[in-house]
Formats: structure tokens, C-alpha cells, sequence
């Protein structure tokens, strides 16, 4: 029996970018390259494009059945919801966050501890996943320790690894859109370690 299935694309090219791009806007203004005031230019690009985009691709990839690609993209894309919706909400009065004290610090902890766990499981994907996680659960340890004990060199650091994550991700959307389109591999993105 032939299989007639059209082809199917892979949304992790769109989840990728939408996140990479993203991030590396934000980490400009994380390690003082750009100013603070630009974070009114990340909000809207953090609801749609790293927010909403990559929801869309992690519910695409729940179609795939991509159990990795589901979690990440959805994860993250509510994870840009929330950085916008904080912002929102305490520059609109709607929320106080005085009061907060370390609990954002300790809430970019836990994105480092998922983060982390989420790496293990790029071992088996490919080295260009491999490194963005790498890099992301790092930029999450820097910039919640740096927050958490007023370190501003720390979330500088973390701003760096960020703009060097981002600019992974933004190159592995690059490489899975150039090698499907051509058919081969054009652009690597390494393979994963083999057991």
C-alpha cells in the first residue's frame, strides 16, 4: 500500500525564529546595548511574535506528534506571554509589584530549572537545539541570580548568553528552512550524541 500523505512542514522553523528574534531584542536591552525604553518595542514583538507564534507552532507540532517540539514552543510562548503581561500590568497599574521582592527572580530560577531539564532532551535531537537550550538555561541562571542578589554584572552576562541564544535559535530557523527547502543539507546543524 502507498502512502499519498502530502508532506508536512515543520513548524519548528516558525517557533524558532519567532523566539529567537525575540530574544535577541530583549538581550540587547539586557546587556545595556540598547535602552531600557525599548522594552516597549519587546512587548508587542514578545505577544506576537515570540508569544503567539510559537504557540501556534507548538500546537502545530502536537499535530506532528512532536512531544519536544509541543511542550518547548508552547511553554515558551506562554513564557513571553507572562514577560508581557507583567509588564502590561505594572506599568498600567493593574498590578503592584513592589511588594514582589525575589519571587520574579526565583520564577526565572524555575525557567532555568525547566530549561535544563529540556536540554537533556536535546542530546537526541541535534548539536544546534543542543546549544540553544544550553545557552537559554544559563541566560535563566544568570539573570534570576543576578536579580535575586542585585548582581548587575550577572544580568549583563545574562543579556550576553541571551543574545547568543537567540542568535542560535535564529540560525537553526535559518538552517531548517534553507535544507528542507533545498532538499539537503545546506546550512549543518550537527548531529545529535549518539549512545
Amino acid at each position: 500500500m502507498t502512502d499519498n500523505a502530502a508532506p508536512v512542514a515543520n513548524p519548528a522553523a516558525l517557533g524558532l525564529i519567532g523566539f529567537g528574534m525575540t530574544t535577541v531584542i530583549l538581550s540587547l536591552i539586557n546587556t545595556g546595548v540598547l535602552s531600557s525604553g525599548g522594552l516597549n518595542v519587546v512587548i508587542p514583538l514578545a505577544i506576537a511574535f515570540g508569544g503567539s507564534i510559537q504557540i501556534l507552532a507548538g500546537m502545530l507540532e502536537y499535530k506532528n506528534g512532536n512531544t519536544f517540539g509541543m511542550v518547548a514552543f508552547l511553554s515558551y510562548g506562554a513564557f513571553w506571554w507572562w514577560f508581557a503581561l507583567l509588564f502590561i500590568l505594572s506599568n498600567t497599574g493593574a498590578t503592584n509589584l513592589k511588594d514582589a521582592g525575589s519571587t520574579i527572580a526565583v520564577t526565572l530560577l524555575a525557567w532555568g530549572v525547566f530549561t535544563l531539564y529540556m536540554w537533556v532532551s536535546t542530546f537526541r535531537i541535534n548539536r544546534a537545539l543542543q546549544y540553544v537550550f544550553l545557552t537559554l538555561w544559563i541566560t535563566f541562571f544568570l539573570l534570576g541570580f543576578g536579580d535575586l542578589f542585585g548582581i548587575t554584572i550577572l544580568s549583563h552576562l545574562g543579556g550576553w548568553f541571551g543574545l547568543l541564544c537567540g542568535l542560535l535559535a535564529c540560525y537553526t530557523s535559518f538552517a531548517i528552512v534553507t535544507n528542507e527547502t533545498a532538499g539537503k543539507t545546506v546550512i549543518p546543524v550537527g548531529p545529535y550524541l549518539s549512545t
